[in-house]
C-alpha cells in the first residue's frame, strides 16, 4: 500500500513548503508528480519552482512539454504519470485515483482554511479504510514538520 503523508501547513504557504519537499526528492533520487486544480496553477507554481531560491535548481517540467517523460519533476492538472513519478503530490485540493500506484502520496493543505480542513478528514478517513498507511504531519511556529496521531483544527 501507499504511505499518504498530510501536511498540514501552518505558518508557511503552499508556494514557500513544496520546493523544500522537492528538493528532498531529487536529493534521493526519487520522481514526483505535483497534481493541482488547473492548468493556470500550474503554470504559477512552475514560475514559483524557477524563481523561489536565486541559489538553487529544481528540474522540472510542465504537461504539454515535449520532453515530461524524462521530468524528474513534473507539475500538471491531469490525473496520469507521464514522467513515471514514484510520489504524488495532491496540491489545492486537487484528487487522483492512481494513488495506490505511487510509493508515496504527499496532500498539502492550508490549516488555516475550515473547508479544506473537512474534505482532508474526509480523505483521511477514505485512504485509512483503503488499507493506505496515513501519516500526519504538522507544521510548528518555527516551519519544522512533527508527527502527530489525528487531524485536529
Amino acid at each position: 500500500m501507499t504511505e499518504i503523508r498530510f501536511y498540514h501547513l501552518f505558518s508557511v504557504t503552499l508556494e514557500n513548503a513544496l520546493p523544500v519537499l522537492l528538493e528532498k526528492v531529487i536529493e534521493r533520487g526519487w520522481r514526483a508528480l505535483i497534481i493541482t486544480d488547473s492548468i493556470e496553477r500550474v503554470v504559477e507554481l512552475d514560475t514559483r519552482l524557477w524563481t523561489y531560491d536565486p541559489s538553487s535548481f529544481l528540474p522540472h517540467g510542465m504537461a504539454g512539454d515535449e520532453d515530461v517523460d524524462s521530468q524528474p519533476i513534473l507539475l500538471t492538472h491531469k490525473d496520469d504519470n507521464p514522467n513515471g513519478a514514484n510520489i504524488l503530490f495532491l496540491v489545492d485540493g486537487a484528487k487522483s485515483k492512481h494513488v495506490g500506484k505511487f510509493e508515496m502520496c504527499c496532500l498539502l493543505f492550508d490549516g488555516n482554511d475550515a473547508s479544506e480542513l473537512i474534505k482532508v478528514r474526509e480523505a483521511w478517513t477514505s485512504f485509512k479504510n483503503e488499507g493506505h498507511k496515513v501519516i500526519y504531519l504538522q507544521q510548528g511556529p518555527s516551519g519544522k514538520w512533527s508527527e502527530k496521531r489525528t487531524i485536529r483544527d
